[in-house]
């Protein structure tokens, strides 16, 4: 089994590393015929035993066949340092659980996706540190189940220098185009009003806070519920296998004193790349639903 675990790890970075022309939002990294509930034990074991910090963890759009556990690591944290700014967005990565076919996949965000979309020119400056995440993952996903590592997302890939730039199509959002929810006096009132707003719950919950060292960066991962919330929009874009189920949850950047997050034709359209535009026609108010959600927060 480890010979095994060496030799797909191997392959991956030779992928994820420029051999292979495209990168996908997701990786696959095992299979478990085991229930949701032993997955979810096992995974928890191993990410306490890693060099990951467990930031929080839930059920997107309270569903039972799906989980995520929100992580980051030394490494995520220093890259983020060194550039600032919004590659704040960059300081967690997801892991999923989903119920599928009476299996437990396990995937993850694929941190070579995340690190081009979100560094962009700046992404080679950090590969390095963004190639020791991926090893962390590969190691996280040993004895979980059937080794598999294979990306998923998109059909046929989008190469690195195009994700630096990525955009669904002419006229919707590029990754700088974030839209501002609210202003603060210094940062630390933008914190204190934040996380007072999510202290009382309602239809946006906190998952997990992550605040960057060193700089005024902190990021919050936040569930969706309510009428418009995730229970609304995941069915109607999530309709592919394996699941986008490390897609959630949707953040927010404190970012000094000015509290943003990403397009919501962005942020979606970087996770589902093969949407149809039919399929965005079914969600067309969904981004400003989750502006609407997000702004509650901070004002």
């Amino acid at each position: 089994m480890k010979r095994v675990f060496i030799a797909v790890f191997m392959l991956t970075i030779l992928i994820n590393l420029g051999l292979a022309q495209t990168l996908k939002p997701y990786v696959l990294g095992a299979v478990s015929s085991e229930n949701m509930q032993v997955t979810k034990e096992k995974t928890r074991s191993n990410l306490d035993s890693s060099d990951f910090n467990i930031l929080g963890e839930y059920a997107p759009a309270k569903d039972n066949h799906r989980w995520v556990f929100v992580v980051n690591s030394a490494e995520l944290i220093q890259a983020v340092q060194s550039t600032g700014g919004l590659t704040g967005f960059a300081a967690a990565l997801r892991i999923a659980l989903t119920e599928e076919d009476g299996k437990v996949l396990i995937s993850y965000t694929n941190p070579y996706y995340l690190g081009n979309a979100y560094f962009q020119k700046s992404f080679p400056d950090v590969e390095s540190l963004f190639a020791t995440v991926d090893r962390q993952l590969t190691d996280i996903m040993s004895g979980l189940g059937e080794a598999r590592f294979t990306a998923f997302g998109v059909e046929e890939g989008i190469e690195a220098k195009d994700l630096r730039h990525y955009h669904y199509m002419f006229g919707m959002e590029y990754f700088e185009d974030v839209v501002e929810l609210n202003d603060f006096s210094t940062f630390e009132a933008g914190k204190t009003k934040i996380e007072a707003a999510l202290a009382k719950g309602g239809n946006t919950e906190l998952v997990y806070a992550c605040e960057v060292p060193g700089k005024e960066l902190k990021l919050y991962g936040i569930a969706l519920s309510g009428d418009t919330g995730e229970e609304h929009f995941l069915p109607i874009i999530d309709i592919s296998t394996p699941k986008h189920t490390a897609f959630l949850p949707y953040e927010i950047l404190l970012m000094g004193d000015t509290a943003i997050m990403l397009h919501g034709r962005y942020r979606i359209a970087l996770s589902f790349p093969d949407l149809t535009m039919t399929t965005f026609g079914k969600i067309m108010s969904t981004p400003g639903d989750i502006e609407d959600l997000m702004q509650g927060v901070t004002e």
